[in-house]
Order: C-alpha cells, then structure tokens, then sequence
C-alpha cells in the first residue's frame, strides 16, 4: 500500500510551503488509485486525477466541496454525508453503510462512525490492501469504537488540528471538535499501533517552523512509544 498526502492542510486561511491545499490523500495498490476526501481547494482540479474512485468521510467543505461540479469516477460517502451534498454534480454516487466492509478497486474501506461535527456526522475508515491495514480519520474528537477501529493497525493517520490544545466541547449534549495530537497519541499506546502520521493541520501548525513543531511531536511520541510524524503535501509513504 502507498499513500501520497496531496493535500494536508485543515479548515484554516493560513497557508505555508509545506501546507497549502486542503488535506486529501491516495491510496495506491497495484496500481488502482482511490482518493480520500477532496477539500474546497480541489475544485476544478478533480478533473486531472487518473483514480478509480473518491471516498469521503464527511460533507464539511474543506472534506467535500471539491467535488461540487462532479468528479470523473464513482463517489462512496455515508447517507449522512451524502445528505449534505445532495445538490452536487456527482453522477455515480455510491453509499457506504457504517461498519460494512467495501472493496473498492481492490482495496478494503470499512466505515467508524465518530465524533467531530453534529451538523455534519463524520467516519473514518479501516482501510485494508494485502497485509497491511491502517485507520485514517482526518476529523476527529472521539473515536465510538476504538479497540475495532485501531486493532491491528500498522499506522494511524488522523487530525492534526493542534499539539496539547483540546478544541472538543459539547453543544446540545453532542461531543464536537477536535482532539490534540498527543491524547491521539495515546489511543495509539493503547491500542498498540506503533506509527502515527498526522494530517489535516490547524494553524498551530501550519504557520509554525516545521523543525520546532516536529520536534515538540517526538518528544510526546517518544513518551509513548510511538513513531509519529507531520505529513506535508507531497509526501509519500510506502507500507509493506
């Protein structure tokens, strides 16, 4: 399996060399290419991508709304996401049902439903290719069942919003937000996931010197037992 991070930056105005389109990110194995999410940035660009398929994890702009004239392959996205983007110009859209497993051009999605945003539900996805499973989930302040989601997992990609700063808070009794990298960090300890690459970055990070920050996420990931990295656009990561 292969990922290419085209994108990694969140639902911010800043932008930095490192970090200048909205987080998305191929899944590439034997050749067959499946984008995850595709961000306002991405409009009119869709086009160009030679991919077999778009799964999106949840309607927010900034994970969606690149794909609002339409897209040149199928779209898979839950029914909840899909209510919030009824009115694009998608033709083949495709559901995903919460923890059904899919193949998708050879590669394995399987839906968690998690807590990030009441007015748009989000998931992330247990993504499998031969030997090799991760869990990626860009948004995220809870995950339901995380045992199920990480178990076995080789790496986990997720929200690097902010570092230490907690951004969850609950409006109408619904937990919203975004949980800081080093509590992710520590789900990964528990649940035995040994690689964390982060993605999706808040100004904290994106407007901060790289050195310093990746240097502050060794420390917390050291502590933990974790190897641990900021993905930036254009980075590619192999896993065998």
């Amino acid at each position: 399996m292969k990922l290419a991070f085209l994108g990694t930056r969140g639902n911010v105005d800043a932008r930095s060399p490192l970090h200048q389109m909205h987080s998305s990110t191929m899944v590439s194995y034997h050749g067959k290419r499946v984008v995850l999410d595709c961000g306002a940035d991405w409009l009119g660009k869709v086009g160009e991508w030679n991919i077999e398929a778009v799964v999106v994890t949840h309607a927010h702009p900034d994970h969606a709304q690149g794909l609002e004239e339409g897209a040149p392959s199928p779209v898979y996205a839950t029914e909840r996401a899909w209510e919030g983007m009824e009115d694009f110009h998608i033709h083949d859209r495709r559901v995903l049902a919460p923890r059904e497993p899919t193949e998708i051009a050879g590669i394995g999605f399987e839906a968690f439903p998690v807590d990030h945003s009441s007015r748009a539900p989000a998931v992330g996805y247990r993504i499998s290719a031969g030997q090799v499973t991760i869990f990626y989930v860009p948004d995220v302040v809870w995950i339901r069942d995380r045992e199920g989601a990480l178990s076995g997992a080789k790496l986990y990609v997720s929200d690097g919003a902010t570092i230490k700063r907690s951004m969850a808070r609950k409006i109408e009794g619904a937990l919203i937000g975004h949980t800081p990298v080093r509590t992710q960090l520590t789900w990964c300890q528990k649940t035995g996931v040994s690689r964390a690459i982060f993605t999706h970055c808040g100004a904290e990070i994106v407007q901060a010197d790289d050195q310093r920050v990746q240097a502050e996420l060794q420390v917390l990931a050291r502590e933990r037992g974790v190897e641990a990295q900021i993905a930036y656009d254009g980075l590619e990561v192999v896993l065998r």
